[in-house]
């Protein structure tokens, strides 16, 4: 067996076990640790590394105990990725605090939850585990690797919508988020804290003020978000050409990746 196919077939495996485990146990589980330490933020992220087993167990198969983090982007400056991030939010939070209340709701367990857990688990488990592990080490191009976590990304948000229509923006919304978020891993060489504070700060603005209860958003909302993806694409594009560096995801990649020499 090839060492493609290989990673391919464990990655997916793993990914549909912990999928299997999430949807069936998380809620149940969050609830037992939940009577066990008393502070649901806390006990979320327990569950959200419990349910994530299989996919550890499958990293430490494939790469073992010495390259674990790297093969996962945990290696990366987490600094550079933090500032990046911040430095692309910031229309958000600045426009947000023009148009929108300063939300008096927000609490610890929003943060935990909606923000720290959101951000590190979704990115860890859907970019760096199943984008990352099939297009880093795999002859996969971008989209072949990006689709079916894009697809099930959207999906899993789905539970915010109320309408048809809601639906279908959320929906679109998600997962052109995950197709952006693997885009930024992958040209920020596989630097998952860039990713992480993104999503984080990105959930961040949309919490601090009462822009939305869910992830689709009105005009001025989506206004602010599309001035951050822009910001986004073009500072991404300027670090790499600064640095000399081609952009990693081309029409060299984005379909299969040529063989190694």
């Amino acid at each position: 067996m090839s060492k493609s196919l290989k990673v391919s077939l464990i990655t997916v495996l793993a990914f549909g076990v912990y999928f299997f485990i999430d949807e069936l146990f998380f809620r149940e589980l969050r609830k037992s640790i939940f009577h066990g330490i008393g502070q649901m933020g806390v006990s979320h992220i327990i569950a959200y590394t419990i349910v994530g087993i299989p996919i550890f167990i499958s990293v430490l198969i494939l790469h073992g105990r010495k390259n674990f983090f790297q093969s996962l982007g945990l290696r990366s400056s987490l600094t550079k990725g933090f500032l990046f991030a911040l430095l692309c939010t910031l229309p958000m939070f600045v426009g947000f605090a023009f148009v929108f209340e300063f939300n008096q709701d927000i609490s610890l367990n929003t943060f935990l939850i909606l923000m720290v857990a959101a951000a590190f688990f979704e990115e860890l488990y859907f970019r760096s585990f199943l984008f990352g592990q099939l297009f880093r080490y795999t002859r996969l191009g971008f989209i072949p690797s990006v689709i079916l976590g894009a697809l099930l990304f959207g999906a899993v948000h789905l539970y915010q919508s109320t309408d048809p229509g809601e639906l279908i923006g959320i929906f679109l919304v998600t997962f052109l988020g995950g197709l952006l978020f693997s885009w930024v891993y992958t040209e920020w060489k596989y630097n998952l804290w860039a990713a992480v504070f993104l999503h984080l700060l990105m959930n961040f603005s949309w919490e601090l003020f009462s822009v939305s209860d869910n992830a689709f958003g009105s005009l001025y909302a989506n206004i602010f978000r599309l001035i951050t993806i822009a910001m986004i694409i073009v500072l991404t594009l300027l670090y790499k050409k600064r640095r000399g560096e081609k952009l990693m995801i081309n029409k060299q990649t984005i379909w299969k990746k040529p063989a190694a020499n």
